[in-house]
């Protein structure tokens, strides 16, 4: 299981969270007390880099950045890959880890692999964590938690979800990767993360998405998150196809040092804390 330890010896009430993923890394430091944002900051890199070179990109971010060069009473680590399956926790096995993700993951025999709780869903996220980063932050902190996004992306939409009474198909923009989750009756209904390049990527995997799940593009509510303006490339083709778009927006109401570009940006790393 993650780590769930919290650096209790520390006084101060600012908590960081980290995101990363071999496109770029965000981070947000939070004042649990006052609910302020006092730093969010998105990198993307130029390319899509390695484990190694994103463990180089985090080492140079401590560098670099004075404002994480200070103790926090929490660290989390957010994991972003598509290196995740999710199990019914009724049928979780916890020697089986490597067999649940060999079937939809390319994963290796040297692979470490955990799992998160997603107690609101009664299911166990299984995943490969980027080990040598969780090695650096905790040669940095000691003790700190860390997740894969997923885990906090569904959690998230069902805590919005919890009393709707519509079905609704969220999609979470990233720069090379898009989730798609569907919520029926308040509960999960279907979760995949995809691989996009052009916006007819991304077109031809929401239409068969809605296709298979048996959802009319006329009346299913879709709700962006994530990476994504409106009357972007991306916005336009869904509206060409579907007919009722919104925009999310993270379920706490902090107030930030620097607004975000949009209320729904950052979607996961906020919802964190």
């Amino acid at each position: 299981m993650a780590t769930t330890n919290s650096n209790t010896h520390i006084t101060t009430h600012t908590e960081l969270s980290i995101q990363i993923s071999l496109s770029g890394l965000s981070f947000c430091i939070l004042n649990a007390n006052t609910k302020q944002v006092d730093v969010l900051k998105h990198i993307r890199f130029n390319k899509h880099e390695t484990p190694y070179q994103l463990l180089e990109h985090v080492q140079a971010l401590f560098k670099n950045e004075t404002c994480l060069q200070q103790d926090f009473s929490n660290v989390q680590i957010i994991h972003t890959n598509e290196l995740s399956t999710l199990v019914p926790k009724p049928l979780f096995n916890e020697d089986c880890l490597a067999d649940y993700l060999k079937y939809n993951s390319k994963i290796l025999k040297s692979d470490f692999i955990t799992c998160d709780d997603i107690d609101i869903n009664d299911s166990v996220n299984v995943y490969v964590p980027y080990v040598n980063v969780n090695n650096f932050i905790y040669e940095h902190f000691g003790a700190f938690t860390y997740k894969h996004f997923s885990t906090i992306l569904i959690e998230s939409i069902l805590q919005i979800e919890k009393n709707a009474d519509q079905p609704k198909l969220y999609i979470h923009m990233g720069a090379r990767n898009f989730e798609i989750i569907s919520v029926v009756n308040r509960e999960l209904q279907f979760y995949n993360t995809f691989e996009y390049s052009s916006k007819e990527d991304f077109i031809y995997y929401l239409l068969f998405t809605v296709e298979q799940l048996k959802l009319n593009p006329e009346t299913i509510q879709l709700v962006f998150v994530g990476d994504i303006l409106e009357h972007s490339d991306i916005y336009n083709i869904a509206y060409k196809y579907v007919r009722h778009i919104s925009f999310g927006s993270n379920k706490h109401n902090y107030t930030f040092n620097q607004q975000p570009e949009t209320p729904h940006a950052e979607f996961v790393i906020l919802n964190s804390f």
